[in-house]
C-alpha cells in the first residue's frame, strides 16, 4: 500500500513539475505541433501494418508467419529510435534524495514508469491493424489480444534493453561494443547459415503469443524482470557515484591545442569549445555517438543495398551533414550557461563566441564528407551532392539552428548524465530540431523529382554558399536580439543551474 502511495505521489510531482516549468506557456504551440507529427505518425504505422497484411497475403506461409520471422528487424529499430526520442528516466532522483525516502524506492519507480511509458505502444499501431487482418480470421478476439500483449511485452523488454545500454554508453562510450556486438551475433545468426534457424524460433515465438502459450509470456517476462533488476543495480551504483563524486577526473591526455593561437581570441573560443567536447561527459558522449551513427549510415550506404532508394539516400545524406548541428546547435548557449556571467563580462565576447561555434561546427561536416568517399567512388552517390548538402548544412540549416542561442535560457549539465535534469526547451527545440530536418528532405524530395539530382544539388550549393559568406550578417543579427534578452535569459540560466 506505502508503495502504491508513493508512486502515486511521485507520478502527481512530475505533471505538476511539468505545468509549473516556466516554459510550459511558451511550449504550448510547439507542443501542438509535436502532437500534430505525433498523430501523423500513428496513422502512418496504420497504413503500415495494413499495408503488411495485403502484401504478405498470397505468400507460402500465413502473413502472421512472414512479419514474426522477422520480429528481431522491427525491434532492432525501435531500439535505434529510442536514442532519438527516449532519455534515461534518472533525472528526477536529486531532489528527493534528502527526503525520507529510499532511493531503491525512487529507481523502482522511475523504471516502473519507464516501462508503462507511452512510447512501448507505437509499435501497437502497426501490430493491431495486422493481427485484425491476418490473425483474427483464424485465431478470433482471442488470438488478436494474446498476439498484441505479446508485442507489447517484447517493446517493453527491448526498452530495459535499451535503457542498460544507453546507461553503460553514457558512462563510457565503448561500451558501444555491446549493441554492436550483440545484433552482430544475430546477424550472423540469420545470414551466415544457409537455412537459419533463427527465422523458424522468431516465428514460434509468435506463433506462441497468438495460441497464449503460457510458457512463452513467461519467458518473455523472466527476461523482463531481470532486465529491471539489472538497470535496478546499475543505477543505483551510478547515482551514488554521481552524487558522491567519487570518480577519477584526472586528465589522462592534456592537450591545448596551441594550433589555434594564431586565431587570437576566436582561437580562444574554439579551444573551450573543443574541451566542452572532449572532456565533459555529456557533451563528449553526444560526439561520439553523431560519429558513430555516422560511421554505421556512410558504411550502409557504401556497401549494403538496403538502403539504395531515392528517399533513403536523400535521408541519410542529409542526417551525415546536418547530425553535428542538430545535437548541439539545438542547445546552443545551454551550456554556455553554466559560465555565462563569464562570458557575459568582456565586450562581444557572445559574438565571438557564436562565430567560433559556427567555424568549429561548419569543419566538422568534413567528418561524414571523408566517411562518405567509398560511397563517391562506388558510384552511389555524386560528388557534387555531397558538397551541394554539405554547404547547405551549414548554410541554411545551421543558420535556423543559431537562432535558438536567442532563445535558449535553460543550462543544461556538463557532466551529470544520470542525475541530471532536462532542463533545455524541449518543446521549441524539438519543433526547431524536426523542421530543420524535416524541411530539406521535403525539399530534396521535390527538386529531386521536378529538376533532377545533379541540377538540385547545384542549387543547393549555390543556396548554401551564400549563406557561408554571409554568416557574419546574420551571426551578428543573432548577437544583437541575444543582447536584447540577455538579463532575462541569464536569469532563466541562473535559476536552473545544478549546484
Amino acid at each position: 500500500m506505502k508503495m502504491m502511495t508513493l508512486f502515486t505521489v511521485l507520478r502527481r510531482h512530475a505533471k505538476l513539475a511539468e505545468k509549473r516549468n516556466p516554459m510550459f506557456e511558451k511550449n504550448r504551440f510547439a507542443k501542438f505541433w509535436m502532437y500534430l507529427m505525433g498523430i501523423f505518425w500513428l496513422c502512418y504505422f496504420v497504413f503500415i501494418g495494413v499495408i503488411f497484411a495485403k502484401a504478405f497475403d498470397g505468400e507460402s506461409r500465413e502473413p502472421y508467419h512472414i512479419l514474426n520471422a522477422g520480429l528481431i528487424f522491427v525491434f532492432a529499430i525501435d531500439f535505434l529510435m529510442r536514442f532519438a526520442f527516449q532519455k534515461l528516466p534518472t533525472q528526477e532522483v536529486k531532489p528527493y534524495l534528502l527526503m525520507p525516502v529510499k532511493r531503491r524506492r525512487l529507481i523502482d519507480f522511475l523504471l516502473t514508469r519507464s516501462g508503462l511509458h507511452g512510447f512501448n505502444i507505437l509499435w501497437l499501431f502497426l501490430f493491431v491493424p495486422f493481427a485484425l487482418l491476418t490473425v483474427w480470421k483464424y485465431y478470433g478476439l482471442w488470438g488478436v489480444c494474446t498476439y498484441s500483449i505479446g508485442i507489447w511485452l517484447l517493446t517493453v523488454l527491448n526498452n530495459y534493453w535499451y535503457l542498460f545500454c544507453r546507461t553503460l554508453l553514457n558512462e563510457r562510450f565503448w561500451w558501444i561494443v555491446l549493441p554492436l556486438a550483440f545484433y552482430g551475433a544475430v546477424a550472423l545468426l540469420i545470414f551466415l547459415p544457409e537455412k537459419s534457424e533463427f527465422f523458424t524460433w522468431s516465428m514460434q515465438l509468435g506463433e506462441g503469443f497468438i495460441t497464449g502459450n503460457p510458457l512463452t509470456f513467461a519467458g518473455v517476462l523472466a527476461v523482463i524482470v531481470l532486465l529491471w533488476c539489472i538497470n535496478r543495480a546499475l543505477m543505483s551504483h551510478l547515482i551514488y557515484s554521481e552524487l558522491a563524486k567519487t570518480e577519477d577526473t584526472k586528465v589522462k591526455h592534456l592537450s591545448e591545442y596551441k594550433f589555434l593561437d594564431r586565431y587570437g581570441e576566436m582561437g580562444e573560443y574554439m579551444r573551450l569549445e573543443l574541451k566542452m567536447l572532449l572532456r565533459n561527459k555529456l557533451p563528449k558522449a553526444s560526439f561520439n555517438m553523431a560519429v558513430v551513427f555516422v560511421l554505421f549510415f556512410s558504411l550502409m550506404l557504401s556497401f549494403s543495398s538496403i538502403y539504395d532508394t531515392n528517399f533513403m539516400r536523400s535521408f541519410i545524406v542529409i542526417y551525415n551533414f546536418a547530425v553535428f548541428g542538430l545535437m548541439f546547435l539545438t542547445a546552443v548557449m545551454s551550456y554556455e550557461g553554466n559560465y555565462i556571467d563569464a562570458l557575459m563580462s568582456r565586450k562581444e565576447s557572445i559574438y565571438t563566441l557564436l562565430r567560433a561555434k559556427y567555424t568549429l561546427y561548419s569543419l566538422a561536416v568534413l567528418i561524414p564528407l571523408v566517411l562518405m568517399i567509398p560511397t563517391i567512388v562506388m558510384g552511389k552517390l555524386s560528388l557534387v551532392v555531397c558538397l551541394g548538402w554539405a554547404l547547405f548544412s551549414i548554410g541554411p540549416i545551421y543558420c535556423g539552428l543559431f537562432q535558438m542561442a536567442v532563445y535558449n535560457n535553460k543550462c543544461v549539465a556538463l557532466n551529470d548524465k544520470v542525475t541530471a535534469r532536462r532542463n533545455m526547451n524541449t518543446g521549441w527545440q524539438g519543433l526547431v530540431s524536426g523542421l530543420t530536418f524535416a524541411l530539406p528532405l521535403l525539399l530534396s524530395y521535390v527538386m529531386n523529382a521536378l529538376l533532377g539530382e545533379i541540377l538540385t544539388a547545384w542549387i543547393l550549393l549555390v543556396i548554401g554558399a551564400g549563406f557561408v559568406l554571409t554568416s557574419n550578417f546574420w551571426l551578428r543579427n543573432i548577437y544583437r536580439r541575444f543582447m536584447k534578452r540577455r538579463y532575462r535569459n541569464m536569469e532563466g540560466f541562473h535559476n536552473s543551474r545544478q549546484e
